[in-house]
């Protein structure tokens, strides 16, 4: 968790300063794919996810170390070629793991936070789960461990990994020639995260594209159909939390609302979006039917609402990376205190983007435990060691944070009564 943790804090900012130069290029060019409150909203994904992984809130049913105790083979040297076959064995599981997320109902949720953007830019690809606990599939690590590779490589190669997949998540990035025939790239990409029916569920490989042409997956973008990007079933919020869970709270509803016993059993590993025939019919849900003509979610917000969302994004990243920083040195259970005062923190201005009119509550709330934490410990988890009027000033921002929510959700709840009497006379 340290080291994962130590090497966040160089990537976090790396990302960021993609992100932005990203939104920044297509400003300039003309061509801006990334919108303020969109690429907030994947950002705040991002911070939830790591803070996950770090905190180590995933066990895997059978460990990679279990495996190469009981079936390795053979053993072969710590060689940069151990490094390439443990890349390939790590690819060949992500495909597949991949493909049956996008396949099974369970398991679209441990994948919708991904797709639920409705813009393509890099931002969107930090936009993982925090709904997965259980890892199912490290049996597909099988290949390597009977070869011997050695637990510190696989252990190496899968941060590296999912880094390589950051840079094809953009539109600015055409065609790129014979490199098309051998990874993945922007073009694949798009394809695969696109809603139009010749697109869906194709291109499922993370880095190289022969997965899908081997096992029939794959799909070249096409020229005359522009992909439009999301999920058929729109998320409909900025908060990311509510959308690692949404499809999950669907599926709980109609197993308990279906008649049918049989339909509540098998709901869980159906084809993706099914279910069952007396609940649809009596509880529809939305769906995208002609993918070029639908309205994307941009609810309207106060002017400086966007301002207000990156200073608490940066607040956000400021804790986060204190907590990454000195995770060791806090030690358990803090760290899960903190980890769950991060999930409050990005819940609550999020919920606030979506103008939820009781989003003040939420700050408050977390405000509140956050002053107290202080109060009762005379410190923020070691910060005062830094310097002694950190935690002073971090009470302050606490407090300026609820007075900030409160205001924004009057604000934004007074134009919502302006309307609907405008309607009204009208």
């Amino acid at each position: 968790m340290e080291t994962y943790g130590r090497i966040l804090l160089i990537a976090m900012p790396a990302f960021l300063l993609l992100v932005l130069f990203e939104k920044w290029y297509g400003w300039r060019k003309g061509n801006d794919t990334v919108s303020n409150m969109d690429m907030i909203s994947s950002l705040s994904s991002g911070v939830t996810n790591v803070t996950k992984d770090v905190l180590g809130l995933a066990v895997g049913i059978v460990s990679y170390g279990w495996m190469l105790e009981h079936f390795q083979l053979m053993s072969i040297a710590n060689h940069w070629f151990t490094y390439v076959i443990a890349f390939l064995v790590v690819d060949f599981q992500a495909y597949w793991v991949h493909r049956w997320n996008h396949k099974i109902n369970i398991l679209w949720n441990h994948h919708i936070i991904h797709h639920s953007s409705e813009e393509f830019n890099l931002a969107c690809a930090l936009r993982q789960n925090i709904s997965v606990f259980v890892n199912l599939f490290t049996f597909l690590l099988l290949p390597a461990a009977l070869l011997g590779v050695p637990g510190q490589v696989v252990a190496t190669i899968l941060p590296l990994h999912l880094f390589a997949q950051f840079w094809y998540h953009t539109r600015h990035i055409g065609r790129l020639g014979f490199l098309e025939k051998i990874i993945v790239t922007p073009s694949h990409h798009r394809v695969h995260h696109a809603i139009n029916p010749e697109y869906l569920d194709k291109n499922l490989a993370a880095i190289f594209i022969w997965w899908d042409k081997w096992f029939g997956t794959f799909q070249e973008e096409k020229d005359d159909v522009p992909p439009v990007y999301g999920i058929t079933r729109p998320a409909a919020t900025w908060n990311p939390i509510r959308i690692n869970f949404q499809h999950l709270w669907l599926l709980m509803k109609d197993a308990w609302r279906t008649s049918s016993w049989w339909d509540k059993l098998r709901i869980w590993v159906m084809p993706t979006g099914w279910r069952p025939a007396d609940v649809e019919a009596r509880y529809p849900v939305y769906k995208i039917e002609d993918v070029y003509h639908f309205e994307k979610y941009q609810p309207w917000h106060h002017r400086w609402l966007p301002a207000w969302s990156w200073v608490q994004l940066a607040a956000t990243l400021l804790l986060v990376s204190y907590l990454f920083a000195n995770i060791a040195a806090i030690g358990s259970p803090d760290m899960f205190l903190y980890g769950g005062f991060i999930f409050l923190q990005v819940y609550a201005f999020t919920d606030l983007m979506d103008r939820h009119q009781h989003a003040w509550l939420w700050e408050a709330g977390k405000n509140a435990l956050g002053i107290s934490w202080i109060l009762y410990s005379g410190d923020w988890f070691g910060l005062k060691a830094l310097h002694p009027l950190l935690p002073p000033l971090l009470m302050g921002y606490f407090v300026v944070a609820t007075i900030g929510s409160a205001w924004f959700c009057r604000q934004q709840g007074g134009q919502q009564t302006n309307a609907a009497a405008s309607g009204v006379a009208a």
